[in-house]
């Protein structure tokens, strides 16, 4: 047995490595060490979720925001994004929508618009609850308050994705403009989690700058903050944006770290994510493969689909799109899995 086998079977029997060891895994990554670390991770997602696939009907709420961040197709200077803000009839119409193809979580997901303010927020989560109370409500709306986080707890929101992108400081400083700061991302994190919702980190495969030994801080960061949710993909450039001439993520290490994921945390929630499918037609089923067990098909209005385009050729359409569920439903079935028509929280 190798050293990286041994960092395989030592990662699943104790869930946890040195910062040198994740690191020794990213870089020993062979084809075989990646079909061991998949077998190993089905396994560990077999145990607590068995075969099914959680759906969540996604709505881009807004591409409006405030923030500048280089490698984003939606940031703030982007002259050429054609922007668009959904009203609150909007969003509870692809509820109501949503509702009727069979989603039961909902994730309300935009840049920082600074027209979403806590009144309209809460107004929205508890109409949403009322209308659909068997439902969970997932916001990905970027850096707020303890206190506006703490409001829409309140109101009903259960869950919060706010992806850390780096765990490195000085990789997150050339990722984002200097009004942007690693420390508050993480103080976000942390406040989330304090107030009770299941929290949903997540970063960047390929990255421009990135190493593998911040992709090891990572992992380690996920081992020791142990989020409810994890969402990570490979890096798509946005012809709009600095990083335009940077190359794509890769597809294989992504998969790769989506297994040791599964590995570190079993009872993750882990997306197969757009991206993958972006770039691979089979990406999100081999994302499901290698042990993610999320899906988040588009339920947005096809209006503005196209206008919510964090990266270049973003997937809104075919099997992306929530009014294709029956299409994604075969795609599943096809590699032995079951969509599932519940809430899907986390079994710890």
């Amino acid at each position: 047995m190798n050293r990286t086998e041994e960092l395989i079977y030592k990662l699943r029997d104790t869930h946890s490595l040195s910062l040198e060891e994740y690191k020794t895994l990213i870089t020993g990554r062979t084809p075989e060490s990646a079909s061991l670390l998949a077998a190993l991770a089905l396994v560990e997602k077999q145990k607590i979720y068995g075969n099914d696939v959680y759906v969540r009907g996604l709505i881009e709420v807004s591409n409006i925001c405030r923030n500048d961040c280089l490698y984003c197709g939606i940031r703030g200077s982007n002259k050429n994004c054609d922007r668009y803000r959904l009203t609150g009839e909007d969003i509870l119409e692809c509820c109501r929508e949503g509702y009727a193809l069979g989603f039961r979580t909902f994730v309300m997901q935009g840049g920082e618009d600074g027209s979403f303010s806590d009144a309209f927020l809460t107004g929205l989560i508890r109409k949403i609850k009322e209308n659909h109370p068997d439902c969970a409500v997932t916001l990905s709306l970027g850096e707020r308050s303890r206190e506006s986080y703490a409001a829409l707890k309140e109101a009903g929101a259960d869950r919060y994705l706010l992806r850390h992108e780096t765990a490195d400081k000085e990789h997150y400083e050339k990722l984002h403009p200097a009004n942007l700061s690693f420390d508050n991302r993480m103080r976000c994190l942390r406040d989330l989690k304090e107030l009770g919702y299941q929290v949903g980190c997540g970063f960047m495969v390929g990255s421009p700058y990135q190493t593998d030994a911040m992709l090891a801080k990572d992992l380690k960061f996920v081992e020791t903050f142990r989020p409810d949710m994890c969402g990570i993909g490979p890096f798509i450039p946005h012809k709009d944006t600095p990083f335009r001439d940077h190359p794509a993520g890769s597809v294989e290490l992504t998969l790769y770290l989506l297994s040791i994921l599964r590995l570190i945390h079993p009872p993750l929630l882990l997306p197969a994510t757009t991206a993958l499918g972006t770039l691979e037609e089979n990406g999100r089923e081999k994302g499901i493969l290698c042990g993610a067990n999320v899906v988040m098909p588009n339920l947005s209005p096809a209006s503005v689909r196209k206008k919510y385009m964090l990266y270049d050729n973003k997937l809104s359409d075919g099997a992306e799109s929530a009014q294709s569920l029956d299409s994604l439903r075969k795609r599943m079935e096809s590699i032995g899995c079951t969509i599932s028509a519940v809430r899907g929280d986390i079994i710890k």
